[in-house]
């Protein structure tokens, strides 16, 4: 049975079960505390700012009736297992990257960010007003979570190296950490990719367990400290050119929050997507300026490198196409991505062009 079918069995079974019971929703009253846990550490530059930005803004905006605790990752599971977390009841919503959770369902990789896929504009012009949103809630139905995007940090750095990348050929046999199918694209390079949760990177580039990394950009990555390992810094990479976070509850806690409360969630997670992608643009450039004038050498990826990753990166994607919603997610996805590009390359592409030609 593929998934659709799944989830339209389990559609007719709630709505018989509804039909036959015929019970007004019962909404949970008076004051509630939720446990998110997240893929983060405490205190994570940006990924956990964003956690705890939507959880008071979710406490602030219900007056306090609706108190989110949050559980850093290890604190209650660990990084990865958020997911289970939630679909299982043990905790109410996680706070994480979706694309984390391809192993449910590859669907969930443009939920972060595909390989050459959107860029953060690109991103919620589909999600918002394309199928993005309709398409995430359906994901959702399956594993019992209703989520909302919550937060994004912009085009992501290609990554820290020891080593300067002249050709293809030098992935051959290094130890890199990447997630999601960036990481598998790598892999057909023959990268030995590993997955790290965000706190574990420091300690595995800087005792030889890994070659390289890729985290987020220079604000976050200037935080985490590898300017400290290597100078070799890749400013721009395939694999993430607009990675937003996911804010998900678990459904049957949802449905049982009242009309309100339950767009309290909803708009607290869209507010802190904007909120978050300002914060990580924001602080990007002085932190750039900051790692250079320390010493670290920024670089390109030279175009038969970027070849490389479009090849493996399309090999990657087409492996998955056996999956009916994978492939309409991916068939939406860069449909939206064409058109909105269109536009934006000819007009704020042009404009920015000639502002940064005429103002040097």
């Amino acid at each position: 049975m593929d998934r659709r079918s799944f989830l339209k069995t389990s559609a007719l079974g709630g709505s018989a079960a509804a039909a036959t019971t015929l019970a007004a929703p019962a909404y949970a009253q008076g004051k509630r505390t939720l446990t998110m846990v997240t893929s983060w550490g405490r205190g994570l530059a940006g990924v956990f700012d964003a956690a705890q930005h939507a959880a008071d803004t979710i406490t602030a905006m219900s007056d306090g009736n609706l108190t989110v605790e949050i559980k850093a990752a290890g604190e209650l599971v660990g990084a990865f297992e958020v997911f289970d977390a939630v679909t299982a009841g043990q905790a109410d919503m996680y706070h994480a990257a979706d694309y984390y959770f391809t192993g449910q369902h590859p669907g969930y990789q443009y939920f972060t960010a595909a390989p050459f896929g959107m860029t953060a504009q690109e991103l919620v012009n589909w999600y918002y007003h394309g199928e993005g949103h309709a398409l995430h809630d359906e994901l959702g139905q399956i594993f019992g979570i209703k989520p909302f995007l919550a937060g994004n940090t912009g085009a992501q750095a290609g990554g820290w190296f020891r080593k300067e990348i002249k050709g293809p050929e030098d992935f051959n046999g290094l130890k890199f950490r990447m997630p999601g199918m960036g990481g598998q694209a790598l892999g057909k390079l023959g990268a030995s990719v590993q997955n790290l949760p965000g706190s574990e990177v420091y300690q595995a580039l800087a005792s030889g367990a890994i070659d390289g990394t890729e985290w987020i950009g220079p604000w976050a990555d200037e935080k985490a400290g590898f300017q400290e390992i290597t100078k070799f810094y890749y400013t721009a990479g395939f694999h993430e050119p607009g990675a937003a976070l996911t804010l998900a509850t678990n459904r049957d806690v949802f449905d049982s929050l009242s009309p309100a409360h339950q767009k309290i969630i909803e708009t607290a997670a869209g507010e802190c997507h904007q909120w978050n992608l300002a914060q990580f643009l924001n602080n990007n450039g002085a932190a750039l300026q900051r790692l250079q004038a320390g010493g670290v050498q920024t670089l390109e990826f030279p175009d038969a490198v970027w070849d490389a990753f479009g090849a493996a990166a399309k090999e990657t994607l087409d492996e998955y196409m056996d999956d009916e919603l994978f492939a309409t997610i991916r068939a939406s996805v860069e449909a939206s991505m064409k058109s909105s590009s269109g536009w934006l390359v000819k007009s704020e592409g042009a404009y920015r062009a000639q502002r940064d030609r005429i103002l040097g």
